[in-house]
């Protein structure tokens, strides 16, 4: 018969209240009312259970966050509005504010609101239904109707006109559907959408869509076969019919499941030895008859009620003897085979017919005393005669064993070297000797002190002289070292061991613009745009030496320009000099010489004045004036220590003083760049 609509919704509300979800809800009938009817109140029902356990966790517990739920899910999102908003209703009591809640709330939220702030948790009513018993009616005005529910005229009150959910705008209402629904061009009515029609349902391979209201469900293609049933989610599973009722078992027998099928037994089980017919009757088994003759040979079976006798037929033998497996003769019994040695140790058992005897077992001697058989000892008997090295008795026999370093002979009594070698006991190389053996290491690694065995890496680099068998970085290497220059400006020198500074500018490795000039500097090089003022020319006598570049500019007035011709200053000079970080600064390093060229004057009416005017920091260096085959020459020596990076531009003046009055000046600009690495 057809279900009514309220039957319908009475299922979808016990399986809430039973399995609080809805997820896999039977549906009972194929009717779409039914359908919809069942689901929506599953749903319903479920909303109101976990606003309620919401409303308690709050009561409880004062806070809401630590409720262990899923988050995405409808269930948790209910319990967590009916949690917060009863929150809120407890905050407004206890600070004196109003209980009407804010309409933005929302309906279910103003309730909650509403319940937990004017009354306690025992007080709170959560159902949204009209179904609810009505009171007693009392005639009240209207005024006063609007002061007891402020939700009064809200157009959702109750459900309002919407299918489904509905949200009061102030001045009208909007309705919306479920997840799984669309709103019909009405703007009221929910239709279910088809998301096997329009593509959104995640079916795979092998599966079909169903839709179902609100949802859809993926079903194999393949059916499960019989005694099986397809899942919700496309599996097989075994239809018990004994549970279901779906069984033909008569009412004497006892249903019992098997995989896709059932098995129907008689209630009533026969004992052993019996075997039950069709009407659940038990008839005894006759063993005797079976194929496989249930008694020994030289035995017969004897049938009995549920079971069997076994009957010997057999003559008696005498004492030394018994039956043969047959039954039909006697045989001697072997004394000697029974593990519980009837001789006694170091005897040996010797089987007679019906009889045995003892005799003494070799190594061993009879003692006439004990009248048993006593061992032999061997090496006391024969000392230094059976072993080469240490001979050891054992019960009846004795054997001989060798020293450390030595290994027993083929003939079971010398004793012969033992090449220890051969099974590598040293962890590199190994030497064999006489009863023992040697390890010994290969060269950049040392025997350890501790087992003799060992081999130990020997840090070059650590050792008093390591520091000097790199000129620049030692790195240690299992039995060597190696070293090694800086990461740029530097590579290893033939030798291995000292790092050669990299010219660049030799090279043509450098970036240098064509309208500059490259620079060697230690490990690098600089690009200078060393230009001549005013009033000079460049010199065509560049000077290149090892570790110093000079430009020198000299002056070139213009005709009639007497300012220039009377400026003092003749030459200007660049210079760039590369020194590197001294290892160890003991004395003055001489690093410029500044040679004088004698003007034309008297020499003994002029006096030569050099001078360092700018980039002397820290005052690591001066300048001193030294006679040098006849000429005058102003040395530049470094009297601090400077570690690198470092870069100064120390500016040299010479003058030709004569009559007090500085008559020549050459200028020299030093470019001095010092490494961090020392070599």
């Amino acid at each position: 018969a057809e279900l009514s609509v309220e039957e319908c919704c009475d299922e979808g509300v016990e399986w809430a209240i039973k399995n609080r979800m809805c997820a896999s809800l039977p549906l009972i009938s194929e009717s779409r009312e039914c359908s919809m009817s069942q689901e929506q109140c599953c749903r319903s029902q479920l909303q109101k259970q976990s606003c309620s356990d919401g409303v308690e966790f709050a009561n409880a517990r004062g806070e809401c966050d630590s409720h262990a739920a899923e988050n995405s899910t409808c269930e948790a999102q209910y319990f967590k509005t009916c949690c917060y908003c009863c929150l809120l209703g407890k905050a407004a009591q206890v600070q004196g504010h109003s209980c009407d809640p804010n309409p933005k709330m929302g309906h279910q939220c103003g309730i909650v609101f509403r319940s937990c702030c004017g009354k306690g948790p025992e007080d709170i009513d959560l159902s949204i239904s009209d179904d609810a018993p009505k009171k007693q009616q009392v005639e009240i005005s209207k005024e006063e109707l609007d002061q007891e529910d402020p939700y009064l005229h809200d157009g959702c009150r109750g459900g309002g006109p919407c299918s489904q959910q509905c949200r009061d705008t102030g001045s009208s209402y909007v309705c919306s559907c479920f997840v799984g629904y669309q709103l019909q061009p009405d703007g009221i009515t929910c239709e279910d959408i088809n998301e096997c029609i329009t593509g959104t349902h995640s079916c795979g391979l092998g599966q079909t869509c169903v839709n179902t209201l609100g949802s859809f469900r993926c079903q194999r293609d393949t059916s499960c076969g019989t005694g099986y049933e397809l899942t919700d989610d496309s599996r097989c599973k075994d239809i018990d019919e004994c549970e279901t009722g779906t069984h033909n078992c008569p009412p004497d027998f006892i249903c019992q499941n098997t995989p896709g099928s059932f098995r129907c037994r008689p209630k009533l089980q026969c004992m052993s030895g019996f075997i039950q017919d069709a009407l659940g009757n038990c008839i005894d088994i006759n063993e005797c008859l079976s194929t496989n003759t249930p008694c020994p040979a030289g035995q017969i079976c004897i049938n009995t009620d549920g079971s069997f006798t076994c009957q010997r037929i057999s003559p008696s033998c005498g004492r030394g003897y018994h039956l043969n497996e047959d039954g039909t003769r006697c045989v001697d019994v072997d004394e000697c085979s029974s593990p519980n040695q009837p001789c006694g140790e170091g005897h040996v058992c010797i089987n007679a017919p019906g009889n045995y005897r003892c005799e003494c077992k070799a190594g061993y001697t009879f003692d006439v005393i004990s009248r048993t058989c006593i061992d032999i000892n061997e090496c006391r008997r024969y000392p230094g005669r059976l072993c080469a090295h240490k001979c050891e008795n054992t019960p009846g026999s004795y054997y001989c064993t060798c020293t450390m370093g030595f290994k027993l002979s083929a003939d079971g009594r010398s004793c012969e070297d033992l090449n220890e070698c051969e099974s590598n006991p040293c962890s590199q190389e190994c030497a064999n000797v006489y009863g023992s053996y040697q390890c010994y290491c290969r060269r950049g690694f040392q025997l350890s002190d501790i087992d003799g065995i060992s081999c130990e890496d020997i840090d070059e680099c650590a050792l008093p002289t390591g520091g000097h068998i790199c000129s620049f970085r030692c790195i240690n290497v299992p039995g060597s070292f190696q070293c090694t220059c800086p990461s740029s400006g530097y590579r290893l020198a033939p030798n291995a061991r000292n790092c050669q500074d990299i010219d660049e500018c030799v090279a043509e490795s450098h970036n240098c613009s064509f309208n500059e000039t490259c620079f060697n500097i230690q490990g690098g090089f600089r690009c200078l745009s060393l230009e001549c003022p005013e009033n000079y020319r460049k010199s065509g006598d560049t000077v290149r030496l090892e570790k110093t570049d000079t430009v020198r500019c000299i002056k070139s007035c213009r005709p009639n320009d007497v300012n220039c011709v009377l400026d003092p200053v003749h030459t200007i000079s660049h210079t760039v000099i590369s020194l590197p970080t001294f290892r160890e600064f003991t004395r003055p390093e001489e690093i410029i010489f500044l040679r004088a060229i004698t003007p034309t004057y008297p020499a003994n009416q002029a006096d030569i004045i050099f001078d360092i005017t700018e980039g002397n920091l820290r005052d690591s260096f001066d300048i001193i004036k030294r006679y040098m085959d006849g000429m005058t020459v102003g040395v530049v020596r470094q009297v601090r220590p400077i570690v690198g990076p470092f870069h100064a531009i120390l500016k040299l003046e010479m003058n030709y003083v004569m009559g007090g009055v500085v008559s020549h000046r050459n200028i020299v600009n030093v470019h001095i760049f010092v490494s961090e690495y020392w070599f």
